[in-house]
């Protein structure tokens, strides 16, 4: 299995920055794209940005401008970059990742994973 761990959330005040970091880890294993999602009580979860291994990426309208994803291959870390943050930026952010690794056997199948989520809160 491949296993995704987060950190960098935190509090900060409204006009604030913060880094989230995510890592992927595991054996004989390939990303194809990470990304992240964030969610608050009582709401599905929304996806925030998203970006493949050739640096493709997609950012949803409310943080266009403001957000930055960016992915490091040889580390299999993707970070997002979150800048000029906001009240309404508040939520728990989780990464996810799909590629394909070797099933042990004799193949290699697709994986997706998702972190554990870290915690953003924005004071206004």
């Amino acid at each position: 299995q491949v296993q995704l761990v987060e950190s960098g959330g935190g509090l900060v005040q409204a006009g604030g920055s913060l880094r989230l970091s995510c890592a992927a880890s595991g054996s004989r294993f390939s990303v194809n794209s990470m990304g992240w999602h964030r969610q608050t009580p009582g709401k599905l979860r929304d996806a925030v940005a998203g970006i493949t291994r050739s640096n493709a990426t997609n950012y949803a309208d409310s943080v266009k401008g403001r957000f930055i994803i960016s992915i490091d291959n040889a580390k299999n870390t993707v970070y997002l970059q979150m800048n000029n943050l906001k009240p309404e930026d508040t939520a728990v952010y989780y990464c996810n990742a799909e590629g394909t690794r070797f099933d042990g056997i004799d193949r290699y199948v697709s994986w997706n994973s998702w972190g554990q989520g870290t915690q953003v809160i924005v004071s206004s």
